[in-house]
């Protein structure tokens, strides 16, 4: 199966939580795992911001994952979600819209603990 694993998810397991410990399950089982560029921006800032290990963390994601590059057609069809639902779910962000798309054209489901998500089959709340 392929996931899409956006900063909630891999901070949860970077820090060892028991979401992480989910997250650590489906990476154990041998899937396809892509992140986003903009989800390493996300998760680098939160734990430099939390004066964490942030070489661990970028290492952590590059070895166990796949950066997806973010198309033009990718970009298109997040910013036609993020247009549709900006108005419908609060705090909606265009890394949101971003990942909303991203999964739709690889076939993924976003692992995330984010509630912006739950409206949208492919994501998977932890």
């Amino acid at each position: 199966m392929n996931y899409l694993f956006d900063a909630f998810a891999w901070i949860a397991y970077l820090e060892g939580t028991n979401k992480g410990e989910k997250v650590n399950e489906i990476l154990e089982n041998e899937n396809e795992i892509f992140t986003l560029p903009t989800t390493i921006t996300e998760v680098i800032s939160k734990l430099k911001r939390q004066d964490k290990n942030i070489e661990t963390a970028y290492s952590a994601i590059i070895k166990n994952s796949k950066i997806l590059n973010i198309t033009p057609k990718i970009a298109k069809e997040a910013g036609l979600i993020h247009a549709e639902y900006k108005n419908k779910i609060e705090g909606i962000s265009m890394a949101d819209t971003l990942l909303i798309s991203s999964a739709k054209a690889t076939n993924s489901k976003i692992i995330t603990g984010d509630n912006h998500f739950k409206s949208f089959k492919e994501a998977i709340i932890l």
